[in-house]
């Protein structure tokens, strides 16, 4: 985590949607290390990050007909340099409007929007991975047809791992196949779990990847992790972020064997819950992806993380008083 303010960041203000959740109150947490001005916003009057002291915005739903527009009014209302959207949903409804809001003055860096869309379609990732070879559980839609088991059950658009079943015994299939909302199933990976905490260059290339390992999680959000180092998923985050054209901040989930290579299982195209461990062991992915969404030089020396470093979460309480955030 930043200890001092960034010269070229300090007094910027920035609009950071989804201040209800981990991911959106990482950044603000880090922002605020870095110097700059957050401006906390969510659609949830009651979201924590709208409580912590920092100037706030409320937005509508993502689904809402305007929510485009109104995130752009409120980012130019709050005199904002910028916004950083940590909700994959969000992201779709703006991706591929950063001249919008640069004709407006507030710097925007959004995916592209097929890469957004095809990581929320868990199906439809599935299908651009694999043609691009990149190494992956087997995934079936619907069913488990000849997959070989043990297996996976989850929603084929899901998050925080809602829904998501470990299948041992074919017999269980019925029922849960009922159960989930349009069901995927994938052969069960071996192996240890990591999530990769990365920033992509608009040009494709990987900036940074953090590897930590998955050692502890709450609603799917790590709350333990330890960073690590290995060229497998190095090689990993490289195929990938050329599969979906991803670029940004983003994160890769996967497994990882002794023998074989690293494989994916899921990519999140915006900041992760556990950023924080990332941000810890030494990383600048925030400050750095502020300076490209402005338009600054990015340092990649800046996004090298210390393996080895182990951080533990955990959540504090805020009392909401009278005040509604506008």
């Amino acid at each position: 985590m930043t200890d001092t303010p960034s010269p070229l960041l300090a007094g910027r203000r920035v609009l950071v949607t989804g201040c209800g959740g981990p991911a959106g109150i990482a950044v603000l947490t880090e922002l605020t290390a870095l110097g700059a001005v957050p401006v906390a916003a969510d659609c949830d009057p009651y979201a924590a990050g709208l409580h912590l002291g920092h100037p706030t915005r409320l937005l509508p739903s993502a689904d809402a007909p305007d929510y485009p527009d109104r995130l752009l009014d409120a980012a130019v209302a709050t005199g904002c340099d910028a916004v950083i959207v940590t909700v994959t949903e969000e992201l779709l409804r703006v991706a591929g409007r950063e001249a919008d809001f640069a004709a407006r003055g507030v710097a925007a860096w959004f995916p592209a929007p097929r890469t957004v869309a095809d990581c929320l379609d868990k199906w439809a990732f599935a299908r651009r991975i694999g043609q691009a070879a990149v190494a992956a559980p087997r995934t079936a839609l619907g069913g488990h047809g000849d997959l070989p088991g043990p297996w996976i059950v989850k929603p084929r658009y899901g998050r925080g791992s809602r829904d998501v079943h470990a299948v041992d015994d074919p017999a269980d299939f019925p029922t849960l196949l009922r159960r989930v909302p349009q069901p995927l199933v994938q052969t069960r990976l071996p192996g240890r779990e990591f999530t990769v905490d990365c920033l992509i260059g608009r040009d494709g290339t990987v900036l940074g990847a953090v590897p930590r390992w998955r050692e502890q999680t709450r609603a799917g959000i790590s709350t333990r992790g330890t960073t690590f180092a290995d060229g497998r998923i190095d090689v990993l985050v490289k195929e990938v972020a050329a599969a979906l054209g991803l670029t940004a901040l983003c994160n890769v989930q996967g497994f990882l064997d002794e023998d074989g290579p690293a494989r994916v299982v899921e990519v999140n195209p915006r900041p992760s819950g556990g950023l924080p461990l990332s941000l810890a062991a030494g990383a600048d992915l925030v400050g750095q992806f502020l300076r490209g969404t402005l338009g600054l030089p990015m340092d990649a020396t800046a996004l090298a993380a210390t393996p080895g470093v182990t951080t533990v979460r955990w959540f504090a309480r805020s009392t909401v008083g009278r005040s509604t955030p506008r």
